[in-house]
């Protein structure tokens, strides 16, 4: 397994955590491309420590402001203006080009990456997300639920409504939503309705075609949040997009971890 690291940077005003197996002073890990991820809405880096222990490709994540250990910003922004601090990311740690990986929320961040510094990016992996708020939405009950982060806040909260917001493995197995919380930091209340306001309005359904680069889309068969059809969206969408399913929820990136990092390896290493 890599050694995963951690780095406080001082970014745009921010102090940003990065968490990862890609060390910027390391010249064999500088000779490859690396993999950036974005995660969840609410979500800290340390979540996808288990995901980024398992890939051989350099893999790193950061805390966006208000989110596990970076601080809230003052002022809300867009997703625009995430892609231009996540580039900002980059250009401190000397990347010129990456792979890019967003998960769930993180995939509009992501998608909105792509589009805007396409000269970035080599391959793209889109995961257990969609084209935004123009999308097939799931139930009602599910919607409210993620609306705020109290399952970020009450670890007895998440086991209970785990099983109906992530599907899969959860809905019959409370200890793996016990352990699951273990891990989770809370972001703040700015964070998370930043983040929120970040995607409200946004889609990337009128441009999507206009992403060029290699695209994985992974999908959970049963997943609440996002349902499955919108991965088939997304991958007939894209220019030259793909769809990888998998027999579980929305944490599938977790809970079938060997099987998604095998096929993110095998995807990057393409050509």
């Amino acid at each position: 397994m890599p050694t995963l690291s951690e780095r406080y940077e001082d970014i745009a005003g921010h102090r940003l955590r990065i968490v990862g197996a890609f060390d910027p002073d390391d010249a064999e890990i500088r000779s490859q491309t690396p993999l950036l991820i974005f995660n969840g809405i609410g979500a800290s880096a340390g979540l996808l420590r288990p995901l980024m222990e398992r890939l051989n490709v350099p893999s790193f994540t950061f805390d966006l402001p208000g989110v596990g250990a970076s601080k809230a910003s003052r002022i809300p922004r867009r997703m625009r203006d995430l892609a231009r601090l996540a580039s900002q990311v980059l250009d401190n740690l000397g990347i010129q080009q990456c792979h890019i990986m967003g998960i769930s929320w993180g995939g509009g961040l992501a998608q909105q990456f792509a589009r805007q510094y396409p000269q970035r990016i080599q391959r793209l992996v889109l995961a257990a997300t969609c084209t935004g708020q123009l999308m097939v939405p799931p139930m009602p009950s599910v919607m409210l639920r993620m609306m705020t982060p109290l399952r970020y806040l009450s670890a007895s909260h998440f086991v209970k409504i785990a099983g109906d917001i992530y599907g899969g493995d959860f809905r019959h197995d409370p200890e793996r939503a016990k352990e699951h919380a273990k891990h989770m930091t809370p972001p703040s209340m700015a964070g998370y309705l930043s983040q929120l306001y970040a995607l409200a309005g946004w889609t990337s359904l009128f441009w999507l075609h206009e992403i060029k680069a290699p695209a994985l889309v992974m999908a959970g068969t049963d997943d609440p949040i996002i349902p499955i059809v919108n991965a088939h969206i997304l991958a007939k969408g894209l220019a030259n997009g793909r769809l990888n399913t998998y027999d579980c929820g929305h944490l599938f990136m977790l809970t079938r971890a060997d099987q998604v990092a095998r096929d993110i390896d095998a995807f990057l290493n393409e050509g």
